[in-house]
């Protein structure tokens, strides 16, 4: 993946963020800087659980366990991210909306594999 593109999908997935913000009851308005810091440390976060766990745990397994890595994923990065606060419901919630947006939209960062999603 391009520099450019790397660059990109952190917006999309920072607009997707403050998006969810307004919308799941539990998880705090983030501005557009907390956003993207969100989107960076949600995308580290992800890749090393990733890595720990299989390909099995991310949100394009599709099934219970990706969802549920999702949201812990999503909680976890409140811990790093001055100004994002995420209640376990509001987590829950947010990663079935963003595996709901990413089906049309990916903002999913990964390691080039040779696939594109």
């Amino acid at each position: 993946m391009s520099i450019l593109g790397t660059i990109v999908r952190f917006i999309v997935s920072a607009i997707v963020l403050m998006l969810v913000g307004y919308l799941v009851p539990g998880f705090s308005r983030l501005t557009f800087g907390t956003a993207i810091i969100a989107a960076i440390v949600i995308a580290v976060i992800g890749w090393v659980v990733e890595r720990i766990m299989g390909r099995s745990i991310n949100p394009y397994g599709r099934g219970v366990v990706g969802f549920i890595s999702g949201a812990v994923v999503i909680y976890l990065a409140q811990l790093f991210v001055p100004g994002m606060r995420v209640t376990l419901l509001g987590a829950l919630i947010a990663s079935l909306i963003i595996g709901i947006i990413d089906l049309f939209i990916p903002t999913t960062l990964r390691g080039s594999r040779g696939t594109n999603r």
